[in-house]
């Protein structure tokens, strides 16, 4: 039948194709076109032809027409045709569908809405069609029957829209649909009907289906559109430049009010960036970013340390999300922004950067941890440069080339920054900066004159281009021949330095892979490996070269030597095919030193170690740092090499050599006294004689041997007794020397004594402590026991790992082998925690201390102190290790309760731990109570407690022991007072605002001290026992003032927000009849917390307070109180008019003002005043000296009285103007001075003259409040000051 109809179609006239297709069943023919077209066969020939014998200007015809099309959309939807084949049916329907009348047309697209309102759609391909058939309809001119009346095409179109927008979408065909929309002609009106209903099938969709989605709406679009949009605008500035002198007015205005972030968005950055190519707004443009960023970053650490503001400002987006986003969007043909986006990110990097501090260190600290809004800004500099480096490639050569400029102009000035960035760019592309790779061969000319660090960071930064140039690799070497011969000693370390990286970095073929070595840190970071079997061969011929050149460093000064020696190691773990090589090189060097007779002592020949020039003494071989490297290399070559290659025993004769000479040094130094190195008790060890610094050298060189060889004979001694007593034997030996030394020390005849670090490796250290205090074996029991019998032995390896701690806490690495990797070194550092952590626990100190005879710390209180140390230098430098590191010191852990350890849960369960223990020495006898102790477990307590989450119930319980603690403990130890304080006042601030505590405080602090005025006898408070009358001042003082002034600018900044809201709101009249504002919780708060905090000054300001700081500081912050005061009487006189007056409860807290502190200040003016006379009269018969010194305390110490009044009349001054303003008399609790003038009194000065006394003028002054000092007097603590409501 098919063919029949195929057949007929191809004649002229569709005649008879007509009259055969009307005596077919309708069904019939649509059952036979669906079998045609899941069979495949000529599927678009049969539709061709039922179409060309169905003309839609007969009414059978169109009829046929639509069941056709109803039966091909489903058939489509079915999902049984082949894409091929479907696509051509929905191609045929969207042709034909424009010859339907429009009554059809409404039916066909009423077929459509029905099916995607039942969800009957099986894969959504005919929506295709839909665009056309609303298209079609639009097109039709007539009316058509629509429900109940006739509609034109156009409002069809609008119906059937809207019936489709008001229906359910199947989750799975919203992208489809509203792709489909996009070919539909539609009005803003409709348009807005698909957008919202789109908007509200949002909160349906999984996530990754929204991107798609938001593309449809032409997302993509929209950045070209406005980066258009920012080329008229710049384009419209260089013509009239008011308009952008107007841009910038409103912007600055806007930070200034401090609601910069609110003012801005991603498109105005980039609109501000492209203003910068304007020479006369490029400087302005610059400055206002740069100081943008900073409060920003300044805002967000405010809200992040203070609960009370957290409550009140809602968290919003960055200034430096809004930038990175700039950048990212730059991505769209944005070129005129990403010249500004360079600039500004090294505006940023030099303006912020890490800086040279006065001992010729930077102040830099590890990257990402610290929170100093500087430092961040910093890193977001790096962050848009590195960003931007991504995506245009046509700027990489002007960003690289400044970063090289920086590193070698700025050598003197810290630029660890700037190596970082250069690591970062090329890690991301070594392959594409070989077109760059001129400019860094430039840079490379420099090396020899730059400092060693700045050529260690720049080596190790473009590591990953040597692995993929050749031509880069091969200048590098030149440049670093040549700087093997320099005059310069830092030249040749630089040379040193960078042929090691060359060793460890280009690996010789048969070398362990990674995973057998570790590898040092910034190589594990490398991702770039191209070397095939061939460059492998190809690297062992110019490795050998390299190490000919470095064997030529041995004979030059003991620093060059040294940095040989501590990168041997590194080396040979790396390659470990260099082996031979190496410890030949080092079998060779040590003999030139060692004594081969067996019973010469002592074993070493000291006295080539050190060079004699003239009167010039100086070290020339480190022989400590050749013997470490010597273990080191000799240990690991034997543990990891020998065991893949036992049959080769040839390669293992510099082993056995090795290994015999280090027995026979350990003997022969075990044997040797003090006399023998003529490093007796009678030896001259002072640095004014050649002897004394020939003496030092030599007893630095044997306290080194005797740690190294120490090391050596734990590490072979496989828990050997004989080998231990040769490890105690080596150590008394060490003791001696270090006595001798800490003894002339203490007569101040050297100060070499214990500045060495040590020659210890974390490992070691790390193993040794296991051993001791955790290694319960009974077969170890036996041999342990030698060196667990000596105390000296066991403070000394706790000790070590305290000065490890040290180290890691100030430099983020360790000294000795493995001490630059930090896996290796978080590994150690947890197996030392927790074996401090576990002896500190089990044997207190006070039980320690009872059979403890010798001098010094006990072993538990330097576990402690470790422990203090190890804990802060974590949550500096492995911050994202802190739930491993927690982890790690739950001994009794186990997989099974692993998945519930929060970092929260687990560090509670360590601050519990030193809890009781702080608990245990606050119960303890007040003579046996050790201050020392208590501050190192305050300190302890203060770190965990910073991984708590504040909003936890574990943090809640801190906080309230804490807070048990200083109401019931009356330790007068100032010491300990004060950091117990500090941690309430932290925990304090993350849960809400201290005022409440600062006023009780202030009522102990007033108890404790007494008033100004000594007739009156005031009412003592006992809130918290710890302020008492040696803690009160000045420790408890200070500590409260600093946090009345945190308070003042929380609330300063929070005023500061209210006023840049106001400034931008047009209150309209209906808004101003409102009795409420928006902003009345921040008001309501405000006022709150300054009617505490006057509380709180009102106490503090009638104590009789010890001059000096807590009286200098008490006045600033006092200042401040009434300058905020001011500010928000300011805020009252911008919206009052709007607002139809000023809350009742400022009106309560001008009124307490009056009333409670502005008295009260005069009457403490005078008190000052008064108080400085008598000292300076009682110094008067003293030295001239004596009395000069005191003249010039008082003078510092009364320079902020003027700024205090000046301030109160200031607060005076805008209240008048509020009063008039609102109608309310604010001034009726105010006194305005009198007495004010500061004139010089003749009477006065006569008497001066006439007595020879130079006291007179400060009477004069005290004299000019005298009017003031009668109004507040003896208003002391009769009753509670009540609390504003």
């Amino acid at each position: 039948m098919d063919q029949k109809i195929i057949s007929l179609a191809a004649e002229k006239t569709a005649d008879r194709l007509q009259e055969f297709l009307q005596t077919l069943k309708e069904d019939d023919l649509a059952n036979l076109l669906q079998n045609q077209a899941v069979k495949g066969r000529a599927a678009g020939a049969l539709l061709r032809a039922i179409f060309k014998g169905s003309p839609c200007s007969e009414e059978a015809g169109a009829l046929r027409r639509l069941k056709i099309y109803v039966c091909c959309i489903r058939l489509v939807e079915s999902g049984d045709l082949q894409k091929e084949v479907a696509s051509e049916i929905i191609g045929l329907l969207m042709l034909e569908a424009h010859n339907f009348p429009g009554s059809l047309l409404v039916e066909l697209a009423k077929e459509f809405v029905g099916a995607i309102k039942e969800g009957s759609l099986t894969n959504g391909k005919s929506l295709e069609l839909l665009p056309v058939i609303l298209t079609a309809l639009v097109a039709n001119k007539e009316n058509l029957d629509y429900g109940k009346g006739a509609l034109s095409g156009e409002e069809c179109k609008k119906q059937l829209i809207n019936t489709l927008c008001s229906g359910r979408w199947d989750q799975q065909y919203v992208i489809q649909l509203t792709s489909m929309f996009k070919d539909v002609p539609l009005t803003a009106e409709e348009v807005e009907f698909v957008v919202e209903k789109v908007l509200r099938m949002f909160s349906k969709l999984n996530l990754q289906e929204i991107p798609p989605l938001v593309y449809h709406d032409g997302m993509s679009e929209l950045r070209h559109v406005e980066g258009t949009i920012i080329l008229h605008i710049v384009f419209a500035i260089k013509l009239d430049c008011e308009l952008g002198r107007e841009l910038l007015k409103h912007l600055k205005v806007a930070g200034q009010q401090g609601d910069f972030s609110n003012s801005i968005c991603p498109f105005s950055i980039a609109l501000l960036l492209s203003v910068t190519r304007i020479q006369r707004f490029e400087e302005q443009v610059f400055d206002l970013l740069k100081a943008s960023v900073v409060k920003s970053f300044k805002d967000l650490q405010l809200l992040q340390g203070s609960k009370f503001l957290q409550n009140l400002v809602p968290h919003r987006s960055c200034v430096s999300t809004m930038i990175l986003e700039v950048v990212k969007n730059s991505v769209h043909s944005w070129d005129h922004v990403t010249q500004g986006l360079v600039e500004l990110g090294f505006i940023l990097m030099d303006s912020y950067g890490p800086k040279k501090i006065l001992d010729g260190k930077s102040s830099e600290t590890s990257s990402g941890l610290s929170k100093i809004p500087n430092q961040h800004a910093c890193k977001l500099g790096a962050n848009i440069l590195l960003e931007t480096f991504k995506i245009h490639e046509m700027i990489r050569q002007e960003i690289l080339e400044q970063v090289l400029n920086r590193v070698v102009t700025r050598a003197s000035s810290p630029i660890s920054h700037f190596l970082d960035l250069l690591s970062d760019i090329i890690m991301y592309a070594p392959l594409v900066l070989q077109s760059c790779s001129s400019k860094i061969t430039e840079t490379f000319e420099y090396l020899s004159f730059l400092p060693l660090q700045t050529v260690q960071g720049l080596l190790k930064a473009v590591q990953p281009l040597l692995k993929v140039s050749m031509s880069v690799r091969d200048s590098l070497i030149l440049v670093l021949r040549k700087a093997m011969f320099a005059s310069q000693l830092d030249a040749r370390k630089s040379a040193v330095a960078g042929f090691l990286l060359l060793l460890k970095n280009f690996k010789v073929l048969g070398s362990l892979s990674s995973s057998q070595c570790s590898q040092s840190i910034g190589i594990s970071q490398v991702h770039v490996d191209v070397h095939s079997r061939y460059n492998s061969v190809a690297n062992e011929t110019f490795c050998l070269e390299i190490m000919d050149s470095l064997r030529r460093c041995l004979g030059q000064q003991a620093d060059v030597r040294l940095m040989l020696y501590e990168g041997f190691y590194d080396v040979l773990r790396r390659n470990s095919q260099l082996a031979n090589s190496v410890m030949q090189t080092l079998l060779s060097q040590l003999k030139q030193f060692y004594e081969p007779g067996p019973d010469v002592v002592p074993p070493l020949k000291l006295e080539a170690c050190i060079l004699t020039q003239g009167d010039e003494i100086s070290l020339q071989e480190p022989l400590g740092h050749l013997l470490c490297c010597v273990q080191h290399c000799l240990v690991w070559y034997k543990s990891r090499v020998m065991p893949l290659q036992q049959e080769e025993e040839e390669e293992e004769e510099f082993c056995q050599d090795l290994e015999e000479m280090l027995e026979s040094v350990t003997s022969r130094m075990i044997k040797s006294e003090l006399e023998d190195f003529e490093l007796d008790k009678s030896a001259d060890f002072s640095q004014s004689t050649s002897v004394g610094i020939k003496n030092s050298i030599c007893a630095s060189l044997v306290m080194g041997i005797c740690e190294v060889l120490i090391e050596y004979n734990f590490s072979i001694s496989n828990f050997s007794k004989n080998k231990f007593e040769e490890v105690l034997s080596l150590f008394m030996c060490y003791k001696k020397l270090s006595d001798i030394l800490n003894e002339k020390a203490g007569k101040g005849k050297t100060k070499t004594a214990n500045k060495m670090d040590s020659f210890w490796s974390m490992k070691f250290v790390s193993d040794l402590l296991t051993a001791l205090f955790r290694d319960s074996a009974q077969s170890h029991e036996e041999s342990l026991s030698v060196l667990r019998s000596s105390p000296e032995f066991v403070r000394h390896a706790v000790s070590v790992a305290l000065q490890k701690a040290q180290q890691l806490r100030e430099t983020g690495h360790v000294s000795g082998p493995d001490g630059q990797n930090p896996e290796k070194v978080f590994q150690n550092l947890c197996d030392i925690t927790r074996v401090f952590l576990w002896r500190y626990t089990s044997i207190p100190t006070s039980v320690e201390d009872l059979g403890k005879n010798e001098k010094g710390k006990s072993i538990s209180l330097l576990c402690l102190e470790g422990l203090q140390k190890i804990f802060s230098a974590v949550q500096q430098f492995y911050q994202p290790k802190v739930h491993q590191f927690l982890r790690a010191l739950d001994v009794t852990d186990n997989e099974g309760e692993e998945v519930e350890g929060s970092v929260t849960h687990r560090a509670a369960f360590q601050i519990r731990q030193f809890q009781r223990s702080l608990l245990n020495l606050l119960s303890s006898q007040e003579e046996d109570f050790h201050s020392k102790e208590a501050l190192l477990l305050v300190t302890v307590l203060s770190s965990l407690s910073k991984l708590l989450e504040p909003s936890s119930p574990q943090f809640v319980q801190m906080l309230s022991w804490t807070s048990k603690i200083c109401k019931e403990n009356s330790q007068e130890d100032a010491s300990f007072c004060k950091g117990l304080m500090s941690l309430l006042f932290s925990l304090h601030g993350l849960y809400k605002s201290p005022v409440t505590l600062l006023r009780d405080l202030s009522q102990d602090i007033h108890g404790h001290l007494g008033d100004i005025d000594q007739d009156v006898e005031v009412e003592k408070t006992d809130h918290f026992a710890v302020v008492n009358l040696r803690t009160a001042a000045p420790t408890v003082c200070l500590l409260v003032l600093s946090q009345a002034e945190k308070v003042l600018e929380e609330v300063d900044w929070l005023i500061t927000k209210l006023k840049g809201q106001v400034s931008q709101e047009i209150v309209s009249e209906e808004a101003s009849s409102q009795a409420t504002r928006p902003n009345h919780p921040i008001e309501k708060a405000i006022i709150m917390q300054l009617g505490t905090l006057l509380t709180f000054f009102h106490e503090l300001v009638q104590t009789a307070l010890p001059s000096g700081s807590c009286v200098d500081i008490l006045l600033k912050d006092l200042c401040k109180m009434y300058t905020i005061l001011t500010a928000l009487v300011r805020y009252y006189l911008q919206v009052c008019p709007s607002s139809g007056g000023i809350p009742k409860n400022m009106e309560k807290l001008v009124k307490l003002s009056g009333s409670h502190l502005t008295p009260l200040c005069y009457s403490f003016i005078s008190y000052i005043q008064k108080s400085q006379s008598l000292k300076c009269t009682g110094e008067k018969k003293g030295k001239a000296a004596a009395v000069a010194t005191a003249m010039a305390r008082v003078l510092r110490e009364t320079k902020p009285i003027p700024n205090l009044i000046f301030a109160i009349e200031q607060y005076e001054k805008f209240l008048i103007h509020l009063s008039k303003k609102s109608k309310v008399n604010l001034m009726q609790h105010m006194r305005l001075s009198t007495s004010r003038d500061f004139k010089i009194k003749g009477n006065i000065l006569d008497m001066v003259l006439r007595e020879d006394e130079d006291d007179g003028h400060e009477e004069g002054t005290a004299s000019e409040h005298e009017g003031q000092n009668k109004e507040p007097a003896k208003k002391k603590r009769k009753k509670e000051m009540k609390c504003l409501s």
